[in-house]
């Protein structure tokens, strides 16, 4: 994600030419560079929190190589989609957090390994076609253009609007309608067609729900219950849990997964692996290459593939900008590959009161200021 520091005209140009050049898979042989050191990732660490240019960090992990090389817990409240507020928490490698939105990410690599499992249906495939109990809006004009790939990428051309209403009780937030709504699945459907599809990203969580309805049904099982057996398990992840809507009992899968944060960090080091893990592919190689290719261009800059971001870190300790693989999650939860460090970054924090530019600039502080220095 890029830093926050000031730029001049030249890296103003810098920055928009690595941004352009996006445009390629991220799955890329790693390079030569120094191995970071434990010790001076926690000095680093523990200044910039007295310096209070860093709060609300409840995990910070660092792979390397595929290897954890950093790990720090901290202790603060929290939030949890199951459990409400949880107060004066000590962090740990055995305490679950929310992931939030870093939770679509995963959803997309679950796609791809229902699609060559042959249970769910491929990018090209027209939407409504997969719902046939909501042939009614099927019939409206417009619908029969927006495919799968359009859910994927976040680009049905609906209207949905869940980043200028803050999220809490308002219906004016789309994803709190769409968990107050009777049917999920029709008020998704439903939304009105403001533009051309695939055309403009906007962020849907409707889009992470229709997926994940669509592995469901697919598969002919819950939706956790068949990621824990196609990726968790393979991966030997600990507890794990999906927080679940109060009205119909349908798994939250935009937002609602809680992971111990190693097994976050596991996510990342499969994806820098290509997929593979333990010696077999869990993830197929040829969808996580379509996943990491950008699908559209995001309004701050960055771009977005199939329910990853892709961008670029312009840390000032980095002798050029280094393109990563992402998910992002509200409250400060982050997952970053460098496919060319061979570096993958998890964090888990507690802002969730916080403005998003405010849970930026700490994340920024965080891998710019904190990780990246003596790579």
């Amino acid at each position: 994600m890029p830093g926050s520091q000031i730029l001049n005209p030249a890296q103003t140009l810098d920055r928009r030419s690595v941004l352009a050049g996006l445009g390629a898979s991220l799955i890329v042989p790693p390079g030569a560079s120094a191995q970071p050191s434990a010790e001076d990732i926690a000095h680093r660490l523990a200044q910039a929190e007295s310096a209070g240019r860093i709060s609300g960090l409840h995990a910070l992990l660092v792979s390397r190589g595929g290897r954890l090389v950093f790990e720090h817990y901290g202790n603060g409240d929290d939030e949890s989609e199951i459990q409400g507020r949880l107060r004066d928490v000590a962090f740990g490698p055995d305490v679950p957090h929310d992931l939030r939105s870093v939770s679509k990410s995963v959803i997309g690599l679950v796609y791809g390994i229902a699609l060559a499992a042959g249970k769910v249906p491929p990018p090209e495939a027209k939407l409504y076609d997969q719902f046939p109990e909501y042939a009614d809006l099927a019939r409206e004009p417009g619908r029969d253009r927006i495919t799968i790939h359009h859910v994927l990428s976040m680009t049905l051309g609906i209207e949905w609007d869940e980043l200028t209403i803050p999220y809490g009780s308002d219906l004016r937030n789309s994803e709190i309608a769409m968990e107050a709504a009777p049917d999920r699945f029709r008020f998704i459907l439903e939304r009105p067609i403001i533009g051309e599809p695939g055309t403009r990203w906007a962020y849907c969580g409707g889009a992470t729900a229709l997926l994940g309805r669509l592995i469901s049904r697919g598969t002919g099982e819950p939706l956790l219950a068949y990621c824990r057996r196609v990726l968790f398990e393979p991966l030997g992840f600990g507890a794990v849990d999906w927080a679940q809507g109060r009205g119909d009992g349908q798994y939250r899968a935009a937002s609602g997964l809680r992971l111990l944060p190693r097994d976050l960090m596991k996510i990342g080091e499969l994806v820098q692996a290509g997929g593979a893990w333990g010696g077999q592919q869990v993830v197929p190689r040829d969808w996580l290459k379509r996943a990491l290719v950008p699908a559209v261009v995001i309004p701050d800059g960055r771009r977005y593939g199939y329910h990853w971001y892709l961008g670029a870190s312009f840390a000032a300790a980095l002798p050029h900008p280094e393109r990563w693989a992402g998910g992002i999650g509200w409250g400060g939860q982050r997952l970053y590959v460098f496919p060319a460090l061979d570096l993958g970054v998890a964090q888990c924090c507690g802002n969730y009161d916080k403005s998003a530019a405010e849970q930026r600039r700490i994340n920024d502080a965080i891998v710019d200021e904190i990780v990246l220095p003596g790579i």
